[in-house]
């Protein structure tokens, strides 16, 4: 009788179990059925492509937003900017996300955004641009006399090891992409002489560590719409050096990452395209702030002379997503022959350039990049100062 009452209660427990196990996944489901129907909060095209944890995940931050909304403490927000933290709140990893991108361009490559849609996205960014009060800082200092040869010191603090599996010369290469590296490949004989710049930032709203001097209100997770203090901010000094240097910049502070950031690429090149239309430019810069959103407290550093200024990074793209990507090799030599003279001239500036199937958009043009910015663990004051190096490097290159 003894074995029997044990056996018996040992099937009660494990029913029990299984029915709050059953009674938490139908509350997922009808919190996750809800929102949609509602049409708050959820990415729809987010939950196609995510399996069910990532989606659960997903209620939960979305949960916490809806909590947040309903306090009596927190004045309403707009609906426009309701929008833009319940996008970000979702996130997952970045560098994730980055890689994602190259799908949906797979998927949108014959359904791009209509001219239409393009004047209501450049309308909208023109109004915000136009209620955000853009720093024209001048650019004091005279980088003609800015020495080509300084002192520099990694930072070891808040850095990680760089990990590589090429080398060319004294440049490092991450090959991440599905194309063995030939000498053929990253030899840099390329040759740029046309002084037309073009900057512009897929993920606009990316920003860094805030100080005393440079605070501002978050939009999200180390984001903000403010573009005094975002990735624009960064692109504003990198384009007022290089004026300075005698360059004809074009820089462009579009939001492609809001309200939404999914289809940020789709967005940026719409952008770009529209540029390059009417700019003869062959070197194209999407600048951003490193992907690692989540660890706050990565920010590389590499001290030059007596000044401490974030470490740089180019993501390059190639075809091996699927997409066309004819221009892939002469990009990655321009990457290099850049990268190349930053060793030379302040060793550490740049950390190992990172080679993926992604494209990027870099398919626009034979000298398009992206280069990273610092990571949230840099201050702006950090990324600005390296803007005076890049721009210097950028001189020497193009003479």
């Amino acid at each position: 009788m003894i074995n029997l009452a044990v056996i018996n209660l040992k099937e009660l427990l494990n029913f029990i179990f299984k029915g709050i196990v059953g009674i938490i996944i139908l509350i997922i489901i009808f919190n996750l059925l809800g929102n949609i129907k509602n049409g708050n909060y959820v990415d729809i095209e987010d939950l196609k492509k995510n399996n069910f944890f990532q989606c659960s995940k997903i209620i939960d931050k979305n949960l916490l937003i809806s909590k947040y909304y309903n306090s009596e403490n927190v004045e309403k927000e707009s609906g426009i900017k309701r929008l833009l933290a319940s996008e970000l709140a979702i996130l997952g990893t970045e560098e994730e996300l980055m890689e994602k991108e190259n799908q949906e361009e797979l998927e949108e490559a014959n359904n791009e955004i209509t001219s239409q849609e393009v004047t209501n996205e450049q309308t909208l960014n023109q109004e915000l641009e136009n209620n955000i009060n853009v720093q024209n800082i001048e650019n004091n200092s005279n980088l003609e006399q800015l020495s080509t040869k300084l002192p520099t010191e990694i930072i070891s603090s808040n850095n990680k090891v760089d990990k590589y599996t090429d080398v060319y010369k004294t440049v490092k290469i991450k090959n991440e992409s599905k194309y063995p590296l030939t000498e053929e490949i990253l030899v840099p004989n390329v040759n740029f002489k046309n002084k037309n710049i073009i900057i512009y930032h897929t993920h606009t709203c990316e920003s860094y560590t805030p100080t005393e001097a440079n605070k501002y209100e978050a939009s999200g997770n180390y984001r903000t719409t403010d573009l005094n203090y975002n990735v624009a901010r960064v692109g504003t000094e990198l384009t007022n050096n290089l004026i300075s240097l005698g360059f004809n910049v074009h820089h462009d502070t579009t939001f492609h990452d809001y309200p939404a950031y999914t289809g940020s690429y789709t967005r940026s090149l719409s952008t770009i395209k529209n540029i390059i239309s009417n700019n003869n430019s062959e070197f194209i810069i999407d600048l951003h702030r490193d992907a690692l959103g989540s660890n706050s407290n990565y920010g590389p550093c590499v001290k030059i002379g007596d000044e401490v200024a974030a470490q740089l990074m180019f993501v390059m793209g190639t075809d091996g997503g699927g997409l066309e990507h004819a221009n892939w090799i002469n990009n990655l030599k321009l990457a290099i022959k850049i990268q190349e003279k930053a060793n030379e001239m302040y060793p550490g500036l740049f950390k190992p350039i990172i080679l993926r199937n992604s494209r990027y958009n870099q398919h626009v043009s034979g000298g398009a990049c992206i280069i990273e910015v610092g990571a949230t663990g840099n201050t702006l004051e950090q990324c600005i100062t390296s803007m005076k190096y890049l721009s210097k490097v950028i001189d020497e290159v193009m003479k």
